[in-house]
């Protein structure tokens, strides 16, 4: 499938890059998720790859007005949903606002007919249930049906 981007109102959602005009790299290393550029930009390479491959759509989380990315999330083709926001601009409402937006996408474009997360800590299941999950069994699954 071809990278979709979605505008989110005051972030929008964007294909993740590491271009000459473009650059999510150092977002990637900055929150903590990879320990250098080469790294972030073998992620973002494997992201695009997955695209292609229909395993999996992923999004630079952006600032609508600057286009700095400020996180990342993931919509698998079996509908399990990731998100993270740098920490500096966390407990700002971000990850809600995006993960509305994806939902949308996972049942409206992809029509899915559930989409599964697992939140890693208290904050994130606090975003989760704000966003319609439920929690499902002992292993940590959060679902939300259509």
């Amino acid at each position: 499938m071809e990278a979709v981007e979605i505008n989110a109102g005051e972030f929008y959602l964007r294909q993740l890059r590491a271009d000459d005009r473009v650059d999510d790299r150092p977002a990637l290393v900055g929150g903590g998720l990879y320990p250098d550029l080469d790294a972030a930009g073998a992620h973002i390479a494997e992201r695009a790859d997955q695209w292609r491959a229909d395993e999996s759509c992923s999004w630079a989380v952006c600032d609508q007005l600057t286009g700095t990315a400020v996180g990342e999330t993931s919509l698998s083709s079996t509908g399990e949903l990731h998100c993270w926001i740098t920490p500096d601009l966390r407990g700002k409402g971000i990850a809600t606002h995006v993960i509305a937006a994806v939902l949308r996408f996972g049942f409206g474009f992809l029509d899915l007919p559930l989409i599964t997360a697992r939140p890693p800590d208290d904050a994130a299941r606090h975003v989760a249930a704000k966003c319609g999950f439920t929690a499902e069994g002992p292993l940590g699954v959060w679902t939300r049906l259509r």
